[in-house]
């Protein structure tokens, strides 16, 4: 593992391309709660959730908001390159302390998902895993997976939503600012399907699910993937 100002390109374990976001006591203190805050939503089926989708992933494989590393386990093996962007720097140092123990070939980066520091159609693969929510420009992040995917190239996405029942939907709205501020950012009623289409992503499957052993306002979610549309923009 090394931490070092170089290109994204570079072949190492650990890369510092100065997109870190998160520091001080607090961001250290968010990154050590993350995995017991979802230990009981992981048990009640994100886990299986996340094994389903990742089997999908082909050929090089790009996931934003890597977090502290849930689902390294569960990528399938044979796959191409794999490359984690983590913004936090506190999530980021967990994140590549879980991959060194797993012996997985996988390369993170420090990179916030609107600005990622890799070329044009580079990925057949792009994953995001309760994370559009968080990104502080999550258009200008959807416009970024658009970018970066290889023609023919598909997002994979498991993410929650804005609710479709009325009452749930109007909660939402009106927790939306304590949440946020509560829970490092999260929006809770974002409407994501219609931000990956306005972005030029075509959602190809979906399906709506429920995030068993999770506050309400956060249960709602959709899964699926989506390929590109029409020339980039």
């Amino acid at each position: 593992m090394r931490w070092g100002v170089v290109g994204a390109e570079t072949p190492a374990m650990t890369i510092d391309n100065g997109g870190r976001r998160g520091s001080g006591m607090w961001a250290r203190i968010e990154a050590w709660i993350y995995d017991p805050f979802l230990a009981l939503g992981e048990r009640r089926g994100m886990a299986s959730r996340r094994r389903a989708l990742l089997a999908l992933a082909r050929g090089r494989v790009l996931e934003l908001g890597a977090g502290t590393g849930l689902n390294l386990a569960h990528y399938p093996a044979g796959m191409g390159e794999l490359v984690l962007t983590e913004p936090d720097s506190a999530m980021c140092a967990r994140l590549a302390r879980r991959v060194g123990r797993s012996g997985r070939d996988a390369t993170v980066v420090a990179a916030r998902a609107e600005a990622l520091p890799f070329r044009d159609g580079a990925f057949d693969t792009v994953v995001s895993t309760l994370v559009l929510c968080t990104v502080e420009d999550p258009a200008a992040a959807v416009r970024e997976v658009r970018r970066v995917l290889a023609p023919g190239g598909r997002l994979l996405f498991v993410e929650h939503v804005r609710a479709s029942a009325p009452r749930l939907a109007r909660w939402q709205d009106r927790l939306a600012r304590p949440w946020r501020a509560l829970a490092g950012g999260c929006r809770c009623n974002q409407a994501t399907l219609e931000l990956l289409e306005r972005g030029q992503l075509r959602v190809e499957r979906v399906a709506s699910g429920r995030w068993g052993g999770m506050p309400a306002l956060v249960r709602p979610l959709v899964v699926g993937h989506a390929g590109a549309t029409g020339p980039q923009s």
